[in-house]
């Protein structure tokens, strides 16, 4: 196999999870066939931080290699719900709620994708036109049985939770885009696996060449256990502010890191065995410092995320505070802990009691323990732990 080939091949694995389907991608490469890479999205949460740009990421390296990169936005789907992982049937959206939705994550992920190398589709687009006899023969390719063995429906099922049918043509109808793109891959979450094989499954039934799947693996967030989600406060924003991003970055846990420069950042394979080294040999502070100012310089620049670097090292190394420290603006003091977590500086309101109880939380660089001691006007500066600082704006009449 030639160099440039296996390079190729190298740059596109890394970090995936499980590849099904690999031997054909593999020909198709060789063959040198342009691929159709596909990426479904139900835009229900559009803010998009680094868990998403996992996915969306390896969707770049196929682009980067000349192949196609579609986006489909589950315009129609969205309005089912995707079911994965749930423990009940999800809300359902409107359409206008979708639309806004989806305008929403296009303008994010073309800070990641090349908008003019990027085609983005609706599934209306062909779900709409499908008659019930179609219908009807899509549902033909599976049964009752198989759709319980997706650990969501059967742990519902077990525990006599209500199954609402439509929610059983949702991986069916996020398998048929495969057939309408005629796609040779599809990528996605671990969380999606039973969706993604929906798409081989409907191929083979109608006598295509069934699509690679690429699961990826989920990202934990900065508390180092559950998976990144900003309802849990433990992500890292791709809109943070610079000095917030470098910030977040730099309380990762320090076995996370090489997970992180492979997941979320362009390092090949030689250079995340370097960094493995470095991280066995010397302090991993220092190669957390290096992801920081990467990861921030890919969302904001260069310039800005060497500022950032400065205000954290003289922060929490020459115990400066810096002036242009985050603002958080609140009406009333009694709301701290709900902004603190919305703005993902705590993974939850207790987080913030638990800090006061520890004597974790510190006004104007003073140690409070309890709720009464926050100040009831003015601005002050707010240190959470060691690592996080602050300024709290209190305001009359924000609304």
């Amino acid at each position: 196999m030639h160099k440039n080939m296996e390079e190729a091949l190298s740059f596109l694995e890394k970090g995936a999870e499980e590849i099904i389907g690999w031997e054909e991608l593999v020909e198709k490469i060789a063959s040198g066939k342009t691929l159709k890479v596909k990426l479904g999205l139900d835009p229900s949460a559009p803010d998009i931080h680094l868990g998403h740009t996992v996915v969306l990421r390896k969707l770049k390296a196929f682009q980067d290699l000349g192949h196609e990169v579609h986006i489909i936005i589950g315009d129609f789907t969205g309005r089912i719900g995707d079911p994965s992982g749930k423990s009940t049937a999800r809300v359902e959206l409107s359409r206008e709620k979708v639309l806004e939705n989806a305008k929403t994550y296009t303008d994010q992920i073309f800070r990641i994708l090349d908008e003019k190398k990027t085609t983005v589709h609706f599934n209306s687009t062909w779900l709409e036109k499908m008659n019930l006899e179609e219908m009807l023969h899509l549902m033909k390719t599976t049964t009752v049985a198989r759709m319980l063995e997706r650990e969501d429906f059967k742990n519902r099922f077990l525990e006599h939770q209500p199954i609402s049918l439509h929610e059983f043509l949702y991986p069916l109808l996020q398998g048929f885009d495969s057939i309408a793109m005629e796609a040779d891959v599809e990528l996605g979450g671990r969380d999606q696996t039973f969706n993604l094989l929906m798409g081989r499954t409907l191929q083979k039934a109608r006598g295509l060449t069934p699509q690679t799947v690429m699961m990826m693996p989920l990202l934990e967030g900065l508390d180092g256990v559950q998976k990144m989600s900003k309802s849990l406060g433990n992500y890292v924003g791709i809109h943070d502010a610079p000095e917030i991003m470098f910030q977040k970055l730099m309380t990762l846990p320090d076995g996370l890191i090489l997970k992180y420069f492979t997941l979320v950042t362009d390092a090949r394979t030689e250079e995340l065995q370097e960094l493995k080294k470095r991280l066995d040999q010397e302090n991993p502070r220092e190669v957390k410092l290096n992801l920081a100012t990467l990861v921030t310089t890919m969302y904001h620049d260069e310039a800005l995320a060497h500022e950032a670097k400065e205000a954290f090292l003289n922060l929490f190394t020459h115990k400066e505070v810096p002036k242009d420290l985050p603002i958080l603006k609140l009406q009333e003091v009694s709301s701290l802990p709900t902004l603190l977590k919305e703005a993902g500086f705590l993974p939850s309101q207790n987080e913030f009691k638990r800090l006061l109880h520890q004597r974790g939380v510190a006004i104007n660089g003073e140690k409070i323990t309890v709720m009464e001691e926050l100040p009831a006007e003015g601005t002050f500066l707010l240190t959470l732990g060691k690592r996080t600082h602050l300024r709290v704006v209190l305001e009359e009449n924000l609304k």
